[in-house]
């Protein structure tokens, strides 16, 4: 299908709505994107039609179910180039499956002074969980440098590869910064030591496509709800002989294969890391988002998205008092700035007043603000459903927000 942005916008219900008087504009995609008609019809047909628990009934509701979710799951191995549906673990979301990997990963590999390195511009759901298997297992972290860009220093990231170091987790686009990190480069210098490498891909798919065999990476977690999909669900992929290797995240039903008071063995992937009953409306509401996104065209989207990124940093680079925060040469759709003088959260709220949506605050990036010196900002991100209207509401905005602030 040809990318039109007014027949993609018509897909979007809410934003037909508006907020203060004033139609939405909505620029917080990067902490959760809206919903098209079409996943908010599967999510009702499922509750309407088939529900039921999965993978353990033989009656017609509960077959019905498990095929609709196993179709969801193919769905993404083959949205994302996994070699096998197994090795696509359904979990809460990005955060759950860092966790996991964390869990999993560092009970069974990590000791007293080995080394995990992440990067100075990681969400908090990416330092937290490596601090916290740290803490227990005696690890450490190492942290890649950045630039005032908000570019990796590669050649320092390069340097810290050692015989202790055990993986490395990178964003690969920074929710904060919008900056597409060197993946292709970070994996190859990391797999030529035999380190293994976790993509926080949160930020990656909605705006490009991955494929993890390509980018031979062994683990890649991303959230329903960036992609257009319901929250409370995500994906995890690892590579098949690691999530062998790696223990049960959490014990319950349906990741055994027998259970008796003396021992229990566990069940085969994916089934292992995927205790109790799932998010299974969550699931097959990710299979339907992914055949959303599946009918577009990625270079158009792509071209799209990138198109409004240089127009709205034109555009709020030629308002005095304006600096953006984080200016790589490689960025995906999110702009974060500063009023000189102003708060972000006052900028926010007079923005919102005008029906337009921003996140304001540290966008669980403390450390990098703290590099930065600054407690937070504004970030306008983009989505596949926004154009050139939407960015001239922001500016309109921005520049009454300077009026009223300086």
């Amino acid at each position: 299908m040809s990318f039109d942005v007014a027949q993609v916008r018509a897909e979007f219900p809410i934003l037909q709505r508006t907020v203060n008087g004033h139609p939405l504009i909505y620029l917080d995609s990067g902490a959760s994107a809206q919903k098209p008609r079409s996943v908010i019809d599967c999510i009702a047909r499922y509750y309407r039609e088939q529900h039921a628990n999965i993978h353990r009934g033989v009656h017609h509701l509960s077959q019905q179910a498990t095929q609709a979710y196993e179709d969801a799951r193919e769905k993404i191995r083959c949205f994302i180039n996994a070699r096998h549906a197994h090795e696509v673990l359904f979990t809460k979301g990005t955060t759950d499956g860092i966790n996991l990997v964390a869990a999993a990963f560092g009970r069974k590999f990590l000791g007293a002074g080995d080394q995990i390195i992440i990067s100075t511009m990681e969400h908090h759901s990416n330092i937290v969980p490596w601090q916290m298997i740290c803490e227990q297992t005696g690890a450490m972290l190492k942290i890649i440098p950045i630039n005032q860009r908000g570019e990796l220093l590669m050649d320092d990231y390069e340097s810290m590869l050692g015989e202790r170091t055990k993986l490395i987790a990178v964003a690969h686009v920074s929710n904060s910064l919008g900056t597409i990190n060197p993946v292709t480069e970070i994996i190859k210098l990391a797999h030529q030591r035999g380190i293994p490498v976790l993509l926080d891909g949160a930020q990656t798919v909605p705006h490009m496509r991955v494929d993890v065999q390509a980018l031979d990476v062994d683990f890649f977690a991303f959230s329903g709800h960036k992609l257009f999909g319901p929250t409370g669900v995500g994906i995890l992929y690892g590579k098949q002989a690691l999530l062998n290797d790696m223990p049960p995240y959490q014990g319950g039903g349906d990741m055994i294969e027998r259970v008796t008071f003396e021992k229990t063995t566990y069940n085969t992937l994916p089934h292992k890391f995927e205790a109790g009953t799932p998010n299974i409306v969550g699931g097959i509401g990710l299979g339907a988002a992914v055949d959303f996104v599946s009918q577009y065209d990625e270079r158009e989207i792509v071209a799209h998205e990138q198109d409004i990124l240089e127009y709205a940093t034109q555009k709020l680079t030629d308002i005095d008092g304006v600096k953006i925060v984080g200016t790589a040469a490689n960025k995906a759709s999110v702009i974060s700035f500063l009023l000189d003088g102003a708060h972000p959260f006052d900028v926010g709220t007079i923005l919102d007043q005008q029906g337009i949506a921003v996140r304001t605050g540290h966008h669980c990036t403390q450390p990098l603000m703290d590099f930065y010196g600054i407690p937070g900002t504004a970030r306008a991100s983009f989505a596949l459903y926004n154009n050139r209207a939407d960015v001239d509401a922001l500016v309109a905005g921005v520049r009454r927000a300077a009026a009223m602030l300086l």
